[in-house]
């Protein structure tokens, strides 16, 4: 499967009376734009755009999701059973916008899943989302039921939010790209002879599917992925807006949609392929709750990864805490069939960071990557604009934000300076392999 994705650099946002993309400037006819999202879904009460950019002395919460522009040159949908019909992902030709990203907000509600993004200032450092520019869909819905809910699905935003991504894509549909991206994935049976000998690296992708109701899980074309099993995929796939993001999971932990476009783990898989290593593809895999589920989940991995020859594997987890079971036994399984793993995560070890990092731990878990404590505390004075809904962060259930605490008071406070567990950064710690983080060593 080959997949070619052609980029155009977005240097400036505009809104403006047309839809255009010229010279780095990308121009949104604002009234048409949100007159088509709110003529897709009537659940929408309320809508806006609001540009934001790196160094902006801005906050934006709460903060449900992030997309990347683009739009496939076929025609096709770019989220299969999402924005339209399923149909197939992972080959043909994209266009990206790159620099930007839509991103959507609450404008008066949050949800357990939703987190902080800082443009500028201290606060521009804890997130990968403070470099592009961020396209801000602020909205509310007539989505009563879940108001003073911790859990939201917020589907209708969110979905907006994928449907603006491909709308404003369109607009360089018939343009020539400035740049190409270029991903090929052959089959496992009939693989260039320069790659025999390699040694073979498999992908186990844990996307977040926990919630047994439907609506609030991760997607794939369409999927709600609590009923999936694990399965092998192509990474184009994964690339191509086959998964989109749902709505639960402590905020830092997730994987936005524009994660799993950009997935910087499987590029850089793509950019050792036929050089150092053989890439075998991924094995989605999924992470419910019950025991019963981990185990079978585990062993269905590590069948595939023993067909398919696999000699190393790296697995992934989105989240922590139950997850972590998941997240360890599927190591542990395939550390015993003898397929060397690294394991990426973050990890949970208190604000003091003297904590056992993950829920459980085994001796044969010999590499495993960090990208951050979700637990550590950030103080940050106030931003000159807040995008959003500040109040969101103490009322609302947002994880790593609170509305008391007896030493530290609440979260967003009165004079507009905000103090927080990292675990509210939105996908603050890029486990996909964004991570703006380093290890400092004593």
């Amino acid at each position: 499967m080959k997949l070619k994705i052609g980029n155009f650099e977005v240097k400036k946002v505009c809104l403006g009376e047309k839809n255009a993309f010229e010279s780095g400037t990308l121009t949104i006819d604002k009234q048409a734009t949100l007159a088509y999202l709110k003529e897709c879904d009537d659940h929408i009460t309320d809508l806006d755009i609001v540009i934001a950019n790196p160094g902006d002395d801005t906050r934006i919460v709460p903060v449900l999701e992030t997309i990347e522009p683009r739009c496939r040159v076929d025609g096709r949908t770019l989220f299969p059973g999402v924005t339209d019909a399923v149909v197939p992902a992972g080959e043909g030709e994209l266009k990206a916008l790159k620099g930007c990203c839509v991103t959507v907000v609450g404008k008066e509600w949050g949800s357990f899943g939703d987190g902080v993004i800082d443009m500028g200032g201290e606060g521009a450092k804890h997130t990968y989302w403070s470099k592009l520019i961020n396209i801000c869909l602020v909205g509310d819905t007539d989505e009563d039921f879940e108001r003073h809910e911790q859990q939201k699905c917020n589907h209708a935003l969110r979905w907006a939010g994928h449907r603006l991504a491909e709308y404003i894509g369109n607009v360089v549909k018939s343009q020539a790209a400035e740049s190409f991206e270029e991903y090929e994935f052959e089959p496992v049976a009939n693989r260039a002879a320069k790659k025999n000998g390699l040694p073979n690296v498999v992908l186990v992708m844990q996307p977040q599917s926990q919630m047994e109701a439907l609506g609030y899980n991760d997607l794939w074309y369409g999927w709600d992925m609590n009923k999936y099993l694990p399965t092998f995929v192509s990474p184009t796939e994964v690339l191509d807006g086959a998964i989109i993001s749902g709505s639960f999971m402590p905020a830092s932990s997730k994987w936005s949609t524009y994660e799993m476009q950009n997935f910087a783990t499987i590029k850089e898989l793509f950019a050792e392929d036929g050089k150092s290593l053989n890439f075998m593809g991924v094995i989605m895999s999924m992470l419910n709750v019950a025991l019963d589920q981990k185990e079978r989940a585990a062993v269905m991995v590590a069948n595939m990864a023993k067909n398919l020859g696999a000699d190393y594997a790296i697995v992934t987890e989105e989240g922590y805490g139950n997850p972590d079971a998941d997240y360890v036994r599927c190591q542990i399984i395939l550390e015993d069939a003898g397929i060397p793993v690294v394991g990426i995560s973050n990890e949970c070890t208190g604000r003091d960071g003297f904590s056992q990092p993950l829920v459980t731990l085994d001796a044969k878990m010999t590499a495993l990557v960090s990208s951050g404590n979700v637990s550590e505390l950030i103080e940050l004075p106030a931003c000159k604009t807040v995008i959003g809904n500040m109040e969101a962060m103490n009322r609302d259930g947002m994880s790593g934000s609170w509305g008391y605490d007896e030493k530290l008071g609440k979260s967003a406070r009165d004079d507009g300076s905000i103090i927080m567990e990292d675990n509210n950064w939105f996908c603050g710690d890029h486990i996909s392999g964004f991570s703006v983080k380093t290890m400092i060593e004593y």
